[in-house]
């Protein structure tokens, strides 16, 4: 069994390894996934932190054949190094551009933005961009085509549930997009914190059966109830989390109420929900 902390090193897949960056909290776990992908010339995707050993300790394991380096979104803790990377090494650097927001990574300037369905290869072998917003709107995950492998950033986790972060993060997006990838050919998951998924499906479907028990719970809870608050209905849809994450559970609980109210099952008074009658 593969164990996770920062600087460990493991190959995932044939030309796919995993170096976890130096920076291990209680929302990114160990710290965040880099992955390293090639054999003589290397394409790397989320470099993470500005981190100066990290940056070394890529620049160590792809010598001076770093080609490529991708970013499946911009905030803080997938990006800032990517300009590192590119500048130090003169690699291409890609991906979506950064949106004005929280947390986000105002400084990466991609050489080549990156569409939906667009390819990029490395010796040979394709990957292709899939937009997937719903954490933020500008979310890419990448599909290594010839194995199945998905690199997701941050649109999936493995042992947490991604935050929703509105007005740029969107629940029925991120819904869109679950299902979505249910129509691709994506076997395994490579996700941004934790260890890899092996069966890539059934995960997308317990996700997606998550975050619709989850909606469930919101109406119950408006359900023959005065209109509540947020802070107030907080405690009782996240009744099972950590203390600890209530404060981003928040952001995910404001993303259900949004997407009820654009389907008119809820609306909002004075910062008060209640459930359309």
């Amino acid at each position: 069994m593969q164990t996770l902390h920062s600087g460990s090193l493991h190959e995932i897949a044939p030309g796919v390894r995993r170096l976890v960056a130096p920076n291990p909290s209680l929302l990114s776990g160990a710290g965040t996934n880099t992955y390293i992908v090639g054999h003589e010339k290397f394409l790397v995707i989320d470099p993470g932190p500005a981190k100066a050993a990290h940056v070394d300790r890529i620049l160590e394991l792809t010598g001076d054949r770093l080609e490529t380096v991708l970013v499946t979104h911009t905030h803080t803790d997938h990006s800032p190094a990517a300009t590192m990377l590119a500048d130090r090494s003169g690699a291409a650097l890609m991906g979506p551009l950064a949106i004005p927001g929280e947390e986000e990574d105002m400084s990466f300037k991609p050489s080549r933005v990156l569409d939906d369905n667009a390819i990029v290869t490395i010796e040979g072998r394709r990957i292709r961009a899939i937009h997937t917003p719903g954490h933020v709107r500008n979310h890419l995950c990448y599909l290594l085509e010839d194995s199945g492998l998905l690199f997701t950033g941050d649109h999936m986790n493995q042992g947490t549930t991604v935050v929703i972060i509105p007005p740029d993060g969107s629940m029925s997006d991120y819904l869109h997009s679950l299902q979505r990838l249910q129509r691709e050919p994506v076997t395994r998951l490579a996700p941004g914190h934790g260890l890899v998924i092996e069966d890539a499906q059934a995960e997308v479907v317990r996700i997606h059966e998550h975050r619709m028990q989850r909606e469930r719970k919101v109406v119950d809870q408006l359900k023959g109830r005065a209109p509540s608050t947020l802070e107030e209905l907080l405690p009782r849809v996240y009744d099972d989390v950590n203390p600890a994450l209530l404060s981003l559970a928040k952001r995910s609980l404001l993303a259900h109420l949004i997407k009820l109210k654009d389907e008119r099952r809820a609306l909002e008074r004075q910062h008060r929900w209640e459930l359309v009658n």
